[in-house]
Order: structure tokens, then C-alpha cells, then sequence
């Protein structure tokens, strides 16, 4: 499939593949990922799996569509240099008159690496067409699956990435109802407990690798161990 405009460029598709269980992707992001020649995945430098590609996979003929991985921002690389990269890469492909899909896990639009490749293509050929699929985020799903509605009426939500500290923690808690706190760590569970918001009768809900067969929902934090941490993972906290 080519979707060439006036310019005869292919166009860049932002695809959201959701949090893990591929019966998750919307009918777009199968019919897109089916037709596009070219898939774009982001990964670690020296790694060859991802992530948003093992969600993928079924919906993909690799027998006829090009991969193209591009790594991750690696120490003594600037990040800003990487994703320009990157978009250049992407650029070159789209400048064929092929179209590119970058698949995404969760929605390419909240904490994903799609943004700074987007960014950079908006900002470098302003004239390449480039459309995003929305996808279900971790967020969405974990509060589906603990059974925690995130917001209603008036309420105000609030998302942190891992970079919070705890003065962040307690000023946003103040001053929010729901917060949910992304890629949980051991900084992040201290930081709970010296606030207090560890509570008995489930305050915060813990939710890793959720709709995969590796889900844990753990509604007391205190029987988390160092174990149970990981980067695919988040804490909702409620009033």
C-alpha cells in the first residue's frame, strides 16, 4: 500500500499497539500494520527484541515487509542527535514513495519514543504526511483491570513519569485525586511509605505487564518484593 499524496511522498503512520494482548489493537492499526511496506520499530542498541513488535507480529507478513529498527538514544550518544536520526531514516523512505508504520506499545501519543521522531520530522519536512492511531495505554488498561474508574465528574487526574521525586509526589497528591505513577521502582515504594499512602483497604493498586499472561495486580504494595519491579508496570493512587 502506498497512500502517496501530491508530493508523491509515502505517509508516516504513529500506530498505537496497546498495552500487551494483541485483541487490544483497534481495526485501523491491523488494517494499517497489514498494508504498510515498511515497519519501523524502536529498540535497544544491542538487543533484538521489542516490545511493541511481539504485540504486533500476527498482524505482520515479514516475508514481504521490511523491518527497520532503530535504536534507542545509548550513552555517549546525545538523544536529540539519535531521533533525528531516526526521522531522517524514516524521511528517506517515505521520500520513496513507501509508507512507514512506527508501531508503539500503549498510545504513541503518552510517554512513547514515537513523539521525538515525530517532532523531528514535523520540524525537518514539514511536507511529509504523517497520521496517528490512537492506541489503549497502560494507564486505560490497568485501571480497567484493577476495577479503579481514574475520573469522575470533577475530579482531576494526574500521570507522572518515572522521573518523580517525592517532593513531586506529595505536592501532586495534594492536589490531585487520582495519580497514577508510571515504571514503578524501589524510589517510587519508599516514596510512597514515607507519605503514607500505603493503606490496608487499598488506596494504591500496583499493575504490571498488564493484559499479558505475566499481569499482577497487587492491591497492598506492602507485599510487593524487589522481585515484582519492573519497567512495563504502574501504581494508581486514589483519595
Amino acid at each position: 500500500m502506498s497512500s502517496e499524496g501530491a508530493s508523491g511522498c509515502g505517509r508516516l503512520y504513529g500506530v498505537g499497539v496497546g498495552p500487551g494482548d494483541p485483541e487490544l489493537l483497534t481495526l485501523k492499526a491491523v488494517r494499517i500494520l497489514q498494508t504498510v511496506p515498511v515497519i519501523c520499530v524502536p529498540q535497544a542498541e544491542f538487543s533484538s527484541d521489542s516490545y511493541a513488535l511481539t504485540i504486533a507480529k500476527d498482524f505482520l507478513d515479514l516475508s514481504r515487509q521490511e523491518v527497520l529498527r532503530l535504536p534507542f538514544p545509548t550513552a555517549g550518544r546525545e538523544a536529540s542527535q539519535v531521533w533525528r536520526e531516526a526521522a531522517e531514516t524514516i524521511a528517506l523512505h517515505l521520500q520513496q514513495g513507501q509508507d512507514v508504520a512506527f508501531i508503539a506499545e500503549g498510545d504513541p501519543m503518552l510517554y512513547s519514543t514515537f513523539s521525538y521522531v515525530y517532532q523531528n520530522i514535523r520540524e525537518m519536512h514539514p511536507h511529509l504526511p504523517v497520521e496517528i492511531i490512537p492506541g489503549i495505554s497502560s494507564v486505560m488498561a490497568a485501571a480497567a483491570k484493577a476495577g479503579v474508574p481514574l475520573a469522575t465528574r470533577s475530579q482531576r487526574l494526574a500521570i507522572l513519569p518515572a522521573m518523580y521525586g517525592t517532593d513531586d509526589l506529595e505536592q501532586v497528591m495534594a492536589e490531585y485525586d487520582t495519580v497514577v505513577l508510571m515504571k514503578v521502582n524501589r524510589k517510587t515504594l519508599q516514596a510512597l511509605s514515607r507519605l503514607g499512602e500505603i493503606a490496608p483497604e487499598g488506596k494504591a493498586v500496583y499493575v504490571r505487564r498488564v493484559t499479558t499472561p505475566q499481569e499482577q495486580v497487587v492491591h497492598d504494595l506492602r507485599q510487593l518484593s524487589p522481585n515484582d519491579l519492573e519497567y512495563f508496570s504502574l501504581v494508581i493512587i486514589t483519595k
